[in-house]
């Protein structure tokens, strides 16, 4: 698929269609006398729910209303109108903008009421815009700032880009800093592949060693570097990964509970982004580690845990996502211990312990190797 295929160009004037329904029904409410509002799904961690047949986490049918019956909430609708028309405008000259950019083009805005006070402002516009009109901000042409996450593996694509097509191998035909995964991965076609598996790394120093031990050559495996929490382009590529060439994926992190989040975004979603679940999320992607049990059956170099992180681990503990025996049991587990570590503590048996050693017996239980 590409910016230029039916399909994708169906995404985009759908997007457009959605945008112009919204202000539509907008002016509807004007015309009939009727205060004007929006109304979306409550976005809390008690207003998500499992949807059984994806596998993953979505909102439930809580909504809050955004409304013109208060002056915060006109200011609202007023941000949304003006949103709505730069973005219909976008689609209509075929250009696209970054969110950051966005938030200075509302500078440029003819009411300052209409002008957004911080990034964040804007960003959740987008996302309110994304859940309404049951479009990605991708299909209107919004991406974000460049997340630099990385792709390393026996895979060929072709990237459509405005100067032409490319044909990449992403071992053959890159550095070792690997493909760097575009703002819409929808725009890339899998021509060919001779991988087993994806493997998703957290950090940058970690997937560096397994490129230089040749981790990716060696187990024909597709290592795609997460970059802390990941992009949604990098989830979004994981899994088209997994579903269209049938791979399995699993996640490597750190072994502390703000990684463990890492693990669930990729697999059931966020809360930020629970929409969109289904466009995102790999349900089917196991963790790899590290794990707490790991920690103890190697003697992992370790830090103890602060109290933000006993007090992460407990919610944990309440979270959806996390509610399996296997990590109720490693959870409690590292409350018991009182340390975490890293992906790289693993260097203290040896630069090589992680590929030759770890990783093969993990992924050898899992039955992935």
């Amino acid at each position: 698929m590409s910016a230029d295929t039916p399909h994708t160009k169906l995404n985009e004037e759908k997007a457009r269609e959605q945008l112009i329904d919204l202000a539509e029904e907008f002016y509807d409410q004007f015309e009939h006398g009727d205060i004007p509002e929006m109304t979306l799904p409550t976005r809390t961690k008690s207003n998500i729910v499992f949807d059984e047949e994806a596998g993953v986490w979505v909102y439930g049918d809580r909504t809050s209303t955004r409304s013109a019956n208060s002056v915060r909430g006109a200011r609202k609708l007023l941000k949304a109108v003006y949103a709505v028309e730069f973005l219909a405008q976008q689609l209509d000259e075929d250009r696209s903008s970054t969110l950051r950019e966005l938030y200075y083009l509302s500078e440029s805005w003819d009411s300052e009421e209409a002008q957004f006070t911080s990034q964040d402002e804007s960003n959740q516009l987008i996302e309110d815009l994304e859940i309404v009109s049951g479009v990605t901000r991708e299909d209107f042409h919004m991406r974000p700032e460049e997340s630099g996450a990385k792709v390393m593996g026996p895979l060929r694509i072709r990237e459509q880009t405005r100067r032409g097509d490319r044909d990449i191998h992403c071992q053959e035909d890159v550095g070792q800093g690997g493909y760097q995964i575009p703002n819409n991965p929808d725009t890339i076609e899998f021509l060919d592949n001779d991988a087993e598996f994806v493997l998703c790394v957290e950090t940058g120093g970690m997937r560096d060693r397994l490129v230089e031990n040749g981790f990716d050559v060696d187990h024909d495996a597709i290592v795609v570097h997460l970059g802390g929490q990941p992009a949604r382009a990098t989830r979004r590529l994981t899994k088209r990964l997994h579903d269209e060439l049938d791979l399995p994926v699993v996640v490597f992190c750190d072994g502390d509970p703000w990684s463990y989040r890492i693990y669930g975004s990729v697999a059931y979603g966020s809360i930020k982004s629970a929409h969109l679940s289904e466009y995102l999320a790999t349900p089917e992607a196991d963790y790899v580690g590290i794990r707490p049990q790991d920690i103890v059956d190697y003697d992992l170099p370790t830090d103890p845990l602060s109290d933000s992180d006993v007090n992460a681990l407990e919610s944990e503990l309440e979270d959806p996502r996390f509610q399996t025996d296997f990590w109720e049991e490693q959870i409690e587990l590292q409350l018991d211990i009182e340390k975490k570590a890293e992906q790289q503590a693993l260097a203290s048996q040896g630069l090589d312990f992680v590929t030759d050693t770890y990783l093969p017996e993990r992924l050898g239980e899992m039955g992935v190797l």
